[in-house]
């Protein structure tokens, strides 16, 4: 008979999603991860099948928890213009408590290019989300916030691209004076 588990699957997969987040997952040790979590090697073997399935669960919870703020606050009553700022303003002034960096860009640099799985969960992740800032852009632009005559895709993926650079850019070591710029730079292309 299995002996019940004694933890929550929920807090190790956050857990490990942190220290995928702050190292890679090639840096992430199974060590790494059994500090992380609280866990010892068997525990996290018999929950998750490898390190593979638990970066694929910590990548996952990830995507969720921050498309749900992005989706949240792009159906908030805002003009569209503030939703746009406040979503390059999280890049520029992230959680203090959070790793340095996004997850899916670095993910995507990563793994993307040689991983198929976690290629299709980026593009799929990629897609939402973006869906959601063309919706966003193209209703302020029915509202005549934004100029109709500019793409909205061209705008979605512009915002993505620019959020995406910000990340590398602050862990890469840029200060929130150089982050600051690049977010009003960009805003000025709406």
């Amino acid at each position: 008979m299995a002996r019940p588990r004694k933890f929550d699957e929920g807090s190790a997969v956050e857990a490990a999603m942190r220290a995928f987040w702050g190292a890679g997952y090639e840096a992430t040790s199974t060590q790494d991860l059994c500090e992380a979590t609280g866990l010892g090697r068997s525990s996290i073997y018999n929950t998750f099948k490898n390190k593979h399935d638990l970066f694929g669960k910590s990548l996952r919870h990830y995507m969720d928890v921050h498309n749900a703020e992005l989706f949240a606050l792009l159906d908030a009553d805002l003009p569209v213009m503030e939703k746009i700022r406040q979503v390059l303003w999280r890049a520029v002034e992230p959680d203090a408590a959070d790793p340095i960096g996004c997850l899916v860009v670095n993910t995507a640099v990563e793994l993307g290019p040689r991983d198929p799985e976690i290629a299709e969960m980026l593009r799929s992740d990629g897609e939402r989300r973006l869906d959601a800032l063309r919706a966003a852009i193209a209703l302020g632009q029915s509202r005549g916030e934004i100029d109709r005559g500019k793409d909205p895709w061209a705008l979605a993926h512009f915002v993505v691209a620019t959020v995406g650079g910000l990340r590398v850019a602050a862990r890469a070591g840029a200060d929130s004076t150089a982050l600051e710029a690049i977010a009003t730079t960009a805003l000025g292309a709406f």
